[in-house]
């Protein structure tokens, strides 16, 4: 049904009395949830006002963002997810940028806008868990009824992209589009409605609310949610619950299999789950601790749907093109990159010529932009192509990979390594949490390869013989072994729990955290840098010529 809404979709759960909405405190049947969404999009109408019908919702993962992401649905509005991790300036530019009408928030979430130049005015501050909000809200009907002007292109969502490679972008989502994502992904993760879908993810992230929310939605399964995402309270409220599926990210499964191991790990009702960036060694782990297969997908928030699974994939493959215009291409010439060669590992053996950007050549007309930028959608749509901004390869038999973003690339000897690569190679390490990889410049020419890890509070960088595990790893190529390791107990991540690369990028080996130095040849052999160190190696820079690629 291509002209599907949100709107349609909570209408037909208007009698529903199947559990809809679940907290540690209490539960909703799904008739209940649609009748509270009615009431806030009562509201919403009464304060909508000229311009963009914008409604900012900056609360954690609580029962009222669902009830205002039902409201916005209904009302005809469009809800903007604001990270609350955000703070100061980039805040106030966010909330700005995307013209905010109304600001739903808690008392925690006031202060922190508390003295921005928001746009919003305080009469638009719909504050959460005051007497004020339970008397207005109150005084609006429950009875579910979609504005009249609701259609399938009615946008929905402005989706804040998570920063981990720059400056946010708010990309746009119509009730459709959500809509048929909702319908697809239930079918693609096998979300039915005997389904408890346990959303440690924030909901201002694409992934829980187009891996989640709407499919679960779609289905009538039933949503479960924790205000945030927690390693040491994932199991108990899995437990609590019973959920039997959830959405992730590659880190917080990371976080997840280092806590303690025991006995009772598997005694869940966990049955899969969906994400991405968890790398095959981790989804094996996982599922062998806790009963639950991970399912790995391709996706974003502008363009999601290009790969769909097919079974039989390989390890670490992402799926078979939804259809003939998506291909990896060169992203100067645009011709389309030949088939990878890999070895017995999986490695690519011909990288320089199998790896390009992932385009979909016939998804121009699918992506509905970002929200006041012209610039970053002509940088998304070029010679009537959609591209991802994503690298990738494919093998000889169909199966895509991925191989990182597009800024991932590093220039080493001559030679383009991917980062993703020696990423996954590092999180392969059981004492290594976290990890990411970035190109820093080279005090000569090209870049060098610089890796962050977290390891677990207590731990020290000693305790890794990362020397002798990396002689160990027989996938990893020539170029591809850090020559700076900055270590770290908590790096610093988005909102959505992804690690911030381009920050890390920008800090290079001139962070606080302790930085490890492999200066020579052969095998690696790391020293931590001092001061002196790191103003000796400023001076080459400086010596060379080459001060300007310091950031």
């Amino acid at each position: 049904m291509p002209h599907q809404t949100i709107a349609d979709l909570l209408l037909a759960r208007a009698e529903d009395d199947h559990p809809g909405l679940l907290t540690r405190d209490r539960s909703w049947t799904w008739e209940e949830v649609v009748e509270e969404s009615a009431a806030r999009a009562a509201w919403a109408l009464e304060l909508r006002g000229d311009g963009p019908f914008h409604i900012g919702v900056l609360l954690d993962n609580e029962p009222e963002y669902v009830f205002w992401l039902g409201a916005a649905a209904l009302a005809g509005a469009a809800v903007v997810g604001i990270n609350p991790t955000r703070r100061g300036a980039e805040l106030e530019r966010e909330v700005r940028h995307t013209d905010c009408r109304v600001i739903v928030t808690d008392r925690a979430g006031a202060a922190l806008l508390d003295g921005l130049d928001t746009g919003v005015g305080p009469d638009r501050f719909l504050v959460v868990g005051t007497p004020e909000y339970g008397e207005r809200l109150a005084a609006h009907p429950r009875r579910p009824a979609p504005a009249p002007e609701v259609t399938a292109a009615t946008r929905m969502l402005l989706l804040l992209t998570s920063g981990t490679t720059g400056t946010s972008k708010a990309a746009i989502c119509s009730q459709g589009r959500l809509a048929a994502l909702g319908a697809a992904n239930s079918a693609k993760y096998d979300i039915t409605r005997e389904d408890t879908c346990y959303c440690p993810m924030p909901l201002f992230h694409g992934n829980a609310l187009m891996a989640l929310w709407a499919p679960a939605l779609t289905a009538g399964s039933t949503i479960a949610l924790t205000r945030k995402f927690s390693a040491s309270g994932f199991l108990p409220d899995v437990r609590h619950f019973g959920a039997t599926y959830f959405t992730y990210v590659g880190k917080a499964i990371g976080y997840i299999l280092a806590r303690p191991r025991t006995p009772e790990d598997a005694d869940n009702r966990l049955t899969h789950a969906f994400g991405t960036e968890a790398s095959p060694e981790d989804a094996t782990r996982f599922l062998d601790r806790f009963g639950c297969r991970l399912v790995e997908g391709y996706g974003s928030s502008e363009g999601a749907g290009m790969l769909k699974r097919v079974p039989g994939a390989p390890t670490g493959a992402l799926g078979m093109p939804a259809r003939d215009g998506v291909r990896i291409v060169h992203p100067t010439t645009r011709a389309t990159c030949p088939p990878a060669l890999l070895d017995p590992y999986g490695r690519v053996r011909n990288p320089e010529e199998a790896i390009g950007e992932i385009v979909d050549t016939e998804g121009a007309a699918r992506f509905e932009g970002y929200y006041n930028n012209e610039a970053a959608n002509a940088e998304r749509v070029r010679h009537g192509w959609y591209w991802t901004g994503d690298l990738g390869y494919v093998d000889e038999a169909g199966w895509f990979y991925f191989a990182g973003r597009s800024g991932d690339w590093i220039r080493v000897d001559g030679e383009n390594i991917s980062a993703l690569l020696t990423e996954r190679i590092l999180r392969r390490h059981p004492g290594v949490v976290a990890a990411g990889v970035f190109g820093v410049p080279d005090p000569r020419s090209g870049d060098q390869v610089m890796a962050a890890v977290e390891i677990a509070p207590g731990a020290r960088f000693d305790d890794l013989d990362l020397p002798g595990f990396l002689d160990r790893q027989e996938d990893l190529g020539t170029k591809g072994a850090p020559r700076f390791v900055r270590v770290s107990h908590a790096l610093p991540t988005t909102g959505s729990n992804k690690l911030r690369k381009k920050e890390m990028q920008l800090d290079g080996w001139r962070t606080d955290d302790p930085v490890y130095r492999w200066a020579g040849r052969g095998r690696p052999s790391y020293t931590p840098m001092t001061d002196e160190d790191k103003a000796a190696l400023r001076g080459e820079f400086l010596a060379n010529g080459r001060v300007r690629f310091l950031p």
